[in-house]
């Protein structure tokens, strides 16, 4: 056979992103440059909270009590250790005195209160060797972190007859954002010279890898500041920066990946590089396109949540898809034009591969694989079906609660100081529900309402009312854990008893329930925007009306092995000690909605990439089961390496001392070594197989529709039966099947 001749057509879109190459490179490292400057900072100005509804009853009851009792909200603890001694002992008393005085004296610090001016048995160790003093610390969360960092050195370590340690919910973010921006560095530091490795490992050439890297920094870099302009508009989570770490990595190695492989493709075909740009951009390009698409939609739903914890995540995840697609897009083409040929120079697997025989064509194992699969189709369909629902069943006893201190490893003050208020203080510290009290009302009333609600199941002590003019405040202690289901159900009851004054009430428990309440009520939406927009989207890419419907489901089915993960592992404790974090017995509320948007985008990446090659070779000579093994032998270990990859940049974003930020970093990268081993090599062609050229139908309406408005990949390869096998050993992806 002889190679036919390909010419294809040079398009608009080529024309322009090609026509000045050095000029194009020029303004995106001068628009990196830019964002360089325009980003630096964007950590001190992020948040480390975001998990309440901020239109829920227990955040207008916090909000109010901050600003009428600012005593009922203390966020700064110090806890007092008298040693041996007691804490009504004269000398340990005179210098707790001392030390809440000079606390109070302090600009930006009230409601300052102790053990020792108040004789409250909460505030004091059951041992008697402890006791607290309570301050507020007013601003915004920079403001109070400023304030924290000057007051701390001076109150922090021994005075006299006591020892001092600082906590409080103002401490524990503090040392949370501190601890999230340094794990953040290391995990960078990891991620990156891995990276690069495995990328040698995949192209061979010292050139081709570093374009991915290239892309992936400029995605990074414009991303923080694109977060660094919305800090001045809203509150945005200092937990999003990872994800942009991620996603800016993993995205860009998967994009340039696709697009430098297909270029390489056609380079091995005899084409001109100009000529191979243009064909890489109509196939691979428009595959990048749909990809990118699909991946923000599903990032897209988290802003249909109220919490700006979620919401974070989706801004910064959207801003990192779209910079990554657009460098791949617009950068890495004109890139590719002025290296042309030299894209495969410094091959740094020649040394290593000299003396051993030439390896088989491409993809050969992937492409046994696919015939393995789709002769026993039904064995390997129902047993990985099977298999990811055993895995994913522990998540049937999934418990929610709220992120608190224990986020932090054990060693941190702050989450020291938490743990010995649990451990040592009675009743529930820090845990007690405030019920505010609006309207005038007489002390009858008052202490008529307060009998009520101290009869109420789970109720251990009711304290108060605090008044101030036409407000009051009680305190409601229950006698078990803070957020547990009695103290759940006792939200619920507090909300519902009968009183002559309005009320609103709030608390770990109450943030709890209001924050379940808000997902439950957003999450059929959400789940509802991303099946229906990517069902569009595949559609449009396919022309077919079963592959969208098997896209979404088998996605779906791909993340039960991480959700069934998250619940052993970090719920339930199994691995805690190895993994080095503390178990709460309970998965943050909106952890499981972040980790599904954020997995089923990445599964969706995968599955454009696998589709759209089969859906390319099904065009072009429809045969459908030489499709499915086509498309599987030349993007399965593709696939695979892109995943392998950024399950590498997810681990290392698991290594934070964060309990959250490691379960996203290490569920994430389950999820997409699942989905791209499992369910792209195994059940993905299995299925295909079962449901055969019926795969491919679409009503006459639809199909009409999809030739008006659909996309075709628009190559113009010949059939394979045309074309002689071109040598492409040095373009070979090294992960085997």
């Amino acid at each position: 056979m002889t190679v036919v001749n390909r010419t294809p057509r040079i398009g608009g879109w080529t024309r322009v992103v090609t026509a000045r190459p050095r000029l194009s490179l020029l303004l995106a490292l001068l628009v990196t440059a830019l964002a360089v400057v325009a980003g630096s900072g964007v950590a001190d100005r992020l948040g480390s909270g975001g998990w309440e509804d901020p239109d829920a009853q227990s955040t207008y009851a916090t909000e109010a009590l901050e600003h009428r009792f600012p005593a009922s909200q203390p966020n700064l603890l110090l806890l007092v250790d008298a040693g041996r001694a007691s804490v009504d002992d004269p000398a340990v008393a005179a210098e707790a005195k001392r030390l809440a005085a000079r606390l109070a004296s302090e600009r930006g610090v009230t409601g300052v209160g102790s053990y020792w001016q108040s004789g409250s048995p909460a505030l004091k160790a059951e041992d008697g060797h402890e006791a607290l003093v309570a301050a507020r610390i007013t601003g915004d969360e920079k403001t109070a972190g400023e304030t924290l960092d000057r007051l701390a050195p001076a109150f922090r370590g021994t005075h006299g007859p006591v020892e001092v340690r600082v906590g409080g919910p103002v401490a524990v973010r503090h040392e949370m954002q501190t601890t999230i921006r340094e794990d953040l560095t290391r995990a960078e530091l990891i991620a990156l010279p891995v990276t690069l490795v495995l990328l040698v490992m995949v192209f061979g050439s010292a050139v081709a890898a570093l374009l991915p890297l290239g892309v992936g920094i400029i995605a990074i870099l414009g991303t923080n500041a694109v977060l660094r302009g919305l800090t001045e508009l809203t509150d945005v989570s200092v937990f999003a920066m990872n994800l942009t770490t991620a996603l800016g990595l993993g995205l860009a190695v998967d994009y340039a990946l696709f697009i430098v492989r297909r270029f390489r493709e056609e380079l091995s075909a005899g084409a001109e590089p100009r000529a191979a740009v243009a064909t890489t951009l109509r196939t691979a390009g428009r595959t990048v396109l749909f990809s990118a698409l699909t991946v923000a939609v599903s990032l897209a739903a988290m802003l249909l949540f109220p919490q700006y914890f979620l919401r974070s995540f989706a801004y910064a995840g959207i801003a990192v898809v779209l910079l990554a697609a657009g460098a791949a897009l617009v950068l890495l083409p004109a890139a590719l034009v002025l290296l042309g040929h030299r894209v495969n120079a410094l091959d740094l697997r020649r040394l290593p591969r000299r003396g051993r025989p030439r390896r088989t064509a491409e993809g050969a194992a992937w492409g046994r694989t696919a015939d393995l699969v789709m002769r026993r189709a039904p064995v390997f369909a129902l047993a990985t079906t099977v298999a990811l629902v055993v895995l994913g069943l522990p998540f049937l006893g999934v418990r929610f609660g709220t992120a608190d201190d224990r986020q932090l490893p054990s060693t941190a003050e702050s989450h020291t100081v938490q743990q010995h208020i649990r451990d040592g203080f009675p009743g529930s510290p820090g845990g007690g529900l405030e019920v505010l009290a609006e309207g005038r009302a007489t002390r009858a009333e008052y202490a008529a309402y307060k009998d009520r609600i101290a009869a109420l199941p789970g109720v251990l002590r009711v304290d108060g009312p605090l008044v101030e003019g036409d407000s009051a405040y009680f305190t409601v202690l229950p006698k078990g854990e803070a957020v547990d289901d009695a103290a759940q159900r006792l939200v619920g009851d507090l909300r519902a008893a009968d009183a002559p004054f309005g009320t609103a009430v709030t608390g770990t428990a109450a943030v709890l329930v209001d924050s379940k309440h808000a997902i439950a009520d957003r999450l059929p939406w959400a789940v509802a925007f991303i099946a229906l927009v990517t069902l569009l989207l595949v559609f449009l890419l396919t022309g077919s009306v079963l592959v969208p419907l098997q896209a979404v489901l088998l996605n779906a089915l791909s993340l039960t092995a991480m959700f069934g993960a998250v619940v052993w592992v970090f719920q339930d404790g199994h691995l805690s000690g190895l993994l080095g974090f503390t178990d709460t017995g309970s998965i943050e509320t909106t952890l499981p909605v972040l980790m599904f948007c954020v997995a089923f985008g990445l599964s969706m990446d995968y599955g454009v990439f696998l589709l759209s090659r089969i859906k390319e070779e099904y065009d072009a000579t429809g045969d459908h089961r030489e499709s499915v093994r086509f498309g599987l032998q030349r993007t399965g270990g593709l696939i695979t390496a892109a995943a392998v990859i950024l399950a590498v940049v997810m681990v290392a974003i698991g290594t934070s001392r964060v309990t959250n930020t490691k379960m996203l970093g290490l569920g994430i990268a389950l999820a997409v070594l699942m989905d791209a081993m499992i369910v792209r090599s195994l059940l993905v062609p299995a299925v295909m197989r079962l449901t055969g050229r019926a795969t491919w139908w679409a009503p006459g309406p639809l199909r009409r529709f999809h030739e008006r408005f659909g996309v075709a990949e628009g190559d113009t390869r010949p059939p394979a039966s045309e074309v002689q096998e071109p040598d492409l050993d040095r373009d070979r992806i090294e992960v085997r099947g």
